[in-house]
């Protein structure tokens, strides 16, 4: 094979697979997570765990306050998606510390010894429970924000977020 054709095989490879800095980024030592998504945890970014809502006309209230003058969010609005924001982050922080933890359990089956099968089981259900009830979280704070928004708003909301054409879920008056 000449050298051309192994550079361009090369290339297409790393097409292909990705750059391998994105592959082996563990973060702090659990080889489960990125870094980034440690990040993500710890800042209670979405991490895309309202996806469902929010691709459906749900807003949540981290997208909402970033567009509030596109919106004309109201003083009151304002006050109540600030405040539902808080509570959110309130619940899904110490969730996010608790799945870098769980996941970090799970490394250590791994990097200590020869784990049996029932404790990656319970290892695995335990990260997937936290990770459920943290998607949760961020998906009802959606339902809740959804009714303090006007249905105008949320028209507007839905076609800045280039949801998938829905007309959104907003509340009838002003505020909800």
């Amino acid at each position: 094979m000449t050298r051309t054709r192994i550079s361009r095989l090369l290339c297409v490879c790393l097409l292909v697979v990705g750059p391998v800095s994105a592959v082996a980024e563990p973060a702090e030592g659990i080889a489960t997570l990125s870094a980034d998504k440690v990040r993500g945890l710890k800042a209670v970014a979405g991490l895309g765990y309202a996806r469902a809502a929010d691709l459906n006309g749900w807003p949540g209230p981290v997208h909402v306050l970033e567009m509030k003058d596109a919106l004309s969010l109201s003083a009151a609005q304002l006050r109540k998606m600030t405040m539902l924001h808080g509570e959110m982050t309130a619940r899904a922080k110490p969730l996010g510390r608790e799945l870098i933890d769980a996941e970090r359990a799970l490394n250590r089956l791994f990097a200590t010894g020869t784990p049996s099968a029932a404790d990656i089981e319970a290892a695995t259900a335990r990260a997937a429970a936290i990770e459920g009830r943290l998607r949760a979280v961020h998906l009802v704070t959606h339902l809740r924000a959804a009714p303090l928004l006007t249905r105008h708003q949320t028209m507007l909301y839905v076609r800045a977020r280039g949801a998938s054409g829905r007309k959104g879920h907003g509340g009838d008056g002003p505020g909800g």
